[in-house]
């Protein structure tokens, strides 16, 4: 594995995929996989992680200067890519943390049982189909509105951070990645894998589950159901949070997270 230096972030390159790195803090061990999203800013659940772990982030591959040499195109090769990372940093008592569609590929790491991972926190996840073929379990991203995807997926939409138009070019290109990497990855089927509700009993691991108590991006009762079938998982509800409740209440799950950890 090799590692370069550009701009503050590590752009590591794992069996051929380069992927940017961030990396602080002292603690115990969390590798945070983000939300994914154009309009989800998580930099400040990051900070908040920091202040009581050391933390590892790395960004989805696509995602910044990075390039991606393989051409991955499953979550399964994302699962095995943060897998190997892990295992290439000899990291281990690892607390694998993940948010939204960070979620799905931390679940899917989950299943695959690597020794290296100590516990497992899944923030409103996605990932799993609950209902039948035609009920919808998660929000149209890509034909909904960025106004409605961002009234559903925060309480007070206005302190979700700047809009795209507002944006410097730095961060509007990693915003609009970011969109190009969700479609890559989750396009189809959408925003699921067909066997991973199954599989979720494989999950070993010490796990909590967080959920927004006013989440309108997935169906009711989604995180908990997604809890329920992980075997001896803990629900724990975020209030006043919808989706992204880990950049409404940055600090409140980060302490949750991190105390999960200790």
């Amino acid at each position: 594995m090799s590692v370069a230096t550009q701009g503050g972030l590590s752009v590591v390159d794992v069996n051929g995929t380069e992927i940017e790195l961030m990396e602080a803090g002292k603690g115990p061990c969390i590798v945070y996989l983000g939300s994914c999203h154009w309009i989800a800013d998580d930099t400040n659940f990051q900070t908040a992680l920091e202040q009581h772990a050391h933390v590892i982030t790395p960004r989805f591959p696509g995602i910044g200067a990075a390039k991606d040499k393989n051409n991955l195109n499953s979550v399964d090769d994302l699962a095995y890519l943060y897998l190997d990372l892990i295992e290439k940093r000899g990291l281990s008592d690892v607390t694998l943390v993940g948010a939204s569609f960070g979620g799905w590929v931390a679940a899917e790491m989950a299943v695959r049982r690597s020794p290296a991972l100590k516990k497992l926190v899944l923030i409103n996840p996605l990932g799993i189909k609950l209902s039948e073929r035609t009920t919808r379990d998660i929000t149209d991203f890509f034909g909904t509105p960025d106004a409605d995807l961002r009234r559903r997926a925060f309480m007070n939409p206005d302190a979700a951070g700047p809009q795209l138009r507002d944006l410097e070019d730095g961060a509007l290109r990693a915003r609009l990645q970011a969109r190009e990497t969700l479609t890559r990855f989750g396009w189809s089927p959408y925003m699921h894998h067909p066997r991973l509700k199954q599989r979720l009993a494989r999950i070993q691991l010490p796990t909590l589950v967080l959920g927004g108590a006013q989440d309108e991006i997935t169906s009711p009762g989604y995180a908990r159901s997604y809890a329920s079938l992980v075997p001896g998982a803990r629900f724990d509800e975020i209030n006043n949070a919808r989706h992204f409740a880990h950049i409404e209440q940055a600090s409140a799950v980060a302490e949750r997270v991190t105390a999960f950890a200790r």
